[in-house]
């Protein structure tokens, strides 16, 4: 059987009953709902779902007609960086499915929402139709609000070239696992913690892979992180340059999240730097093997 995961990204954190209808969809569909969260700082809901790649879009497909409907991104404020009522909508091959498979099934995504809802919609990342529209981005540069100048100049891969009145445009495309990591720090000083999250972030200079960003989270501030490769760039390693960076400016790490799932192969590796052990695989773990 194939399977994929999805983890769409809806621009909605605080409305209970859209978020409620949205959820709905997954929860009656012929697939697993396996996570999500939402909250109102970044004002987004992130839903991680495994299924059949045929049921999982069409429970995407159902689940963004309700958000398009639902949500309208000229009241919308957040602090998480957002273009559309259906923001991202990636498609990860987990098991008897190739890359390749995920990227078609991304472009069928892309072009029946399109159509259905009047919705500017890119591809990203491995179904991207340029070197430069891999990085999601240059893709949401000038957020929804400047989305109707960036689309004269980076236009749509499916439907119109402007965007929707209220939804916006979606990003959607075919990608690894990715590992998304949050490091909550002993200072609320958001200086320090844009200047630690500029050390980590790959474009500045950081960790390859790893994108990084600053927020206020509950008196005390948070680098949020995306690790788009775990394997060449393991999750302990980002803890443990934030933990140097953050030494500069005599601050400690509180605490660490990670957000969704999390392949077990990142916490092997992790078991493996901060034990020390050796030879640890999957095989050596007990519920793996029953």
């Amino acid at each position: 059987m194939q399977l994929i995961e999805s983890i769409p990204n809806f621009s909605e954190g605080t409305d209970e009953e859209v978020i409620g209808q949205i959820l709905s969809v997954f929860e009656n569909a012929d697939i697993r709902l396996m996570d999500h969260t939402h909250d109102a700082y970044y004002n987004r809901l992130v839903v991680t779902i495994i299924g059949e790649p045929g049921k999982i879009k069409r429970a995407l497909l159902a689940a963004a007609d309700i958000a398009v409907e639902k949500i309208d991104m000229q009241h919308h404020t957040g602090a998480h960086p957002r273009m559309g009522a259906v923001d991202v909508v990636p498609f990860v091959p987990l098991k008897e499915i190739s890359m390749e498979e995920c990227i078609a099934l991304s472009k069928e995504f892309a072009q029946k929402l399109s159509q259905k809802n009047h919705l500017p919609v890119f591809l990203y990342d491995e179904s991207a139709s340029s070197p430069q529209r891999r990085d999601i981005d240059y893709l949401r540069k000038g957020e929804f609000e400047g989305l109707e100048s960036h689309m004269k100049e980076v236009p749509p891969d499916y439907g119109p070239h402007t965007p929707h009145p209220t939804a916006g445009a979606t990003i959607t495309g075919a990608r690894e696992i990715m590992v998304g990591l949050n490091v909550n720090l002993g200072t609320a000083d958001i200086v320090i913690a844009k200047k630690i999250a500029k050390a980590i972030h790959a474009k500045s200079g950081g960790l390859a892979y790893v994108k990084a960003m600053a927020c206020t989270y509950n008196g005390i501030t948070q680098i949020g992180m995306s690790n788009i490769n775990f394997r060449k760039t393991p999750v302990y390693r980002q803890l443990e340059l934030i933990k140097i960076e953050a030494a500069r400016f005599g601050v400690e790490v509180v605490s660490s999240e990670f957000c969704g799932l999390v392949p077990l192969d990142a916490l092997i590796d992790a078991c493996t730097y901060y034990l020390q052990v050796e030879d640890l695989d999957q095989k050596r773990i007990i519920e793996m093997n029953l």
